[in-house]
């Protein structure tokens, strides 16, 4: 009998995907699900960035594969990028790499830097694909815990005292943190990159909701030596409304990038020239672009706190990011219990915290990735649905 590579064993098919087909059963039989699971962004890239996308399309030259270090015009954007936002400086030549989209570069990643059997530093909560690609490389899972009373910040003193260390390759970390919204900090970063240099360690940091809500946009590349030990990921996904395009890049020191590079090579065969060109405009905008975006997702942050009120929810008011996370009732059994009841009872699909990991199962999350009206609508579902309960 065929069987299936034992790494399929290893993994499920990620939440998110599963949940939404069943939102999307519901939907056919007429339930009309609000969606606020998913963070992607439901608005338009800038208009420069598609009347690019069309003009390069239309070049005839423009079709044929490209070299899976992408496009100069596209490299020499991010360093653009990276200089002007964050105040770091990237050789365009061979310190940055695109990638097609974050996601994708998890694997890459742990594909150019980890043997089966060495250990893995993986937050909890935390990104689910920093423990499936893990799994999936054959590598040892180490959690380090996040939590509410220390700032959803890495404790470093607890995390030296980890059985196995000694086998710890990488580690993942993710600021403004995706699922909590705990802001970066610089105290965070140094610690980080003084601990990965001390154990030899691969110190990846996962960078795509700096500039959502957030005044003070920070790379971890900004701290002395940092590129030394470290690699960041970045993505116009979230900033600039192009999660589709698949437009992602990663930035460390050039062996660390080549390195990456022999891996990617030999899965991909790089990006379509427009959408490269495309996403060098995206990168040309100015600060307008980012007020714009940041007052609609302002507006779409006070709704959504409305909605955790009505869940009954508690949230720290120093969140960044594309989501809002809300610490659940006492009374209520668990996350996904609370999630499973409100899809069912009042036709609104929201993130049980458990999929992030242990520390998550108290907390929900919900998407800013709907209109204020999608948001109020959804409120005033659960409200009615809480005043049937108690009739």
């Amino acid at each position: 009998m065929i069987q299936p590579a034992n790494r399929v064993s290893h993994v499920k098919e990620y939440y998110l995907q599963r949940k939404m087909k069943e939102v999307a059963a519901l939907n056919a039989a007429g339930r009309d699900i609000i969606s606020l699971g998913i963070g992607g962004p439901d608005r338009m890239p800038d208009t420069t960035v598609i009347e690019t996308l069309c003009a390069e399309a239309r070049k005839p030259s423009s079709h044929s594969y490209q070299l899976g270090i992408g496009l100069p015009e596209l490299r020499m954007a991010y360093a653009g990028w990276y200089a002007r936002c964050y105040g770091v400086t990237l050789d365009a030549a061979t310190e940055i790499l695109p990638l097609i989209g974050s996601k994708e570069g998890i694997l890459h990643v742990s594909m150019a830097f980890l043997n089966p059997g060495d250990a893995v530093l993986v937050p909890d909560p935390g990104y689910p694909t920093y423990t499936s690609v893990s799994r999936l490389v054959g590598a040892e899972i180490i959690n380090y815990d996040l939590t509410a009373e220390n700032g959803w910040q890495p404790d470093f003193n607890a995390i030296e005292r980890t059985p196995g260390l000694e086998r710890v390759k990488l580690m993942w970390m993710n600021y403004p943190h995706m699922p909590t919204g705990a802001p970066a900090r610089r105290e965070t970063f140094e610690r980080a990159v003084e601990f990965a240099r001390r154990h030899d360690i691969v110190l990846v940091h996962d960078n795509p909701y700096s500039f959502i809500l957030n005044d003070h946009p920070m790379s971890l590349l900004s701290v002395p030596g940092a590129k030394e030990v470290a690699i960041e990921f970045n993505s116009l996904s979230k900033s600039h409304n192009m999660a589709g395009w698949r437009m992602g890049m990663l930035a460390s020191n050039a062996e660390f990038v080549n390195w990456v590079l022999k891996v990617k090579s030999n899965i991909d065969s790089g990006q379509f020239r427009p959408v490269m060109m495309a996403a060098a405009a995206a990168l040309s905008l100015g600060d307008e672009w980012y007020e714009a975006l940041n007052a609609e997702y302002s507006r779409r942050r006070e709704a959504a706190e409305r909605v955790m009120a009505a869940l009954g929810c508690s949230i720290d008011p120093t969140q960044r990011g594309l989501f809002l996370w809300g610490r659940i009732a006492d009374s209520e059994p668990g996350s996904e219990a609370l999630a499973d009841r409100v899809l069912r009872q009042s036709r609104v699909f929201i993130t049980p915290g458990f999929i992030f990991g242990r520390n998550g199962d108290r907390y929900v999350r919900i998407s800013l990735c709907a209109p204020v009206e999608k948001l109020d609508e959804a409120c005033s579902r659960i409200m009615q649905s809480k005043k049937a309960e108690n009739l």
